[in-house]
């Protein structure tokens, strides 16, 4: 489900839904509105998280589409799946975090 991705990519992004609707330039409550599924996010919506967090609309829309048809498996297979994305969005946000880490590393030994 769309609400969900949009749940995930703030959660990855270590945000609190404060930070995520002021980068985003909405209020709070449509922010959660849109994460509790209250309302339906807009392809506005989802272009403005294209566009803040460089993620194609296309991948958004897929990873919900991935989300919604998990929701149609037995139990057991949605569990898997569920605990396979959360280890997959650890991953990423190791990379990430590394990444950012090597980065600032190579500038600090720029500069001297």
């Amino acid at each position: 489900m769309l609400s969900e991705v949009l749940r995930y990519i703030r959660i990855f992004h270590g945000l609190s839904q404060i930070e995520m609707a002021q980068r985003l330039g909405i209020s709070n409550s449509y922010l959660s509105e849109l994460e509790n599924n209250k309302k339906t996010p807009s392809l506005e919506i989802v272009k403005i998280y294209s566009d803040e967090f460089n993620i194609q609309p296309s991948t958004i829309l897929f990873f919900s589409e991935s989300i919604h048809n998990m929701t149609l498996e037995p139990l057991e297979t949605k569990n898997l799946r569920i605990n396979i994305g959360k280890n997959a969005l650890k991953l990423l946000k190791f990379i990430n975090d590394n990444t950012t880490r090597k980065s600032k590393n190579e500038d600090t030994r720029s500069k001297r």
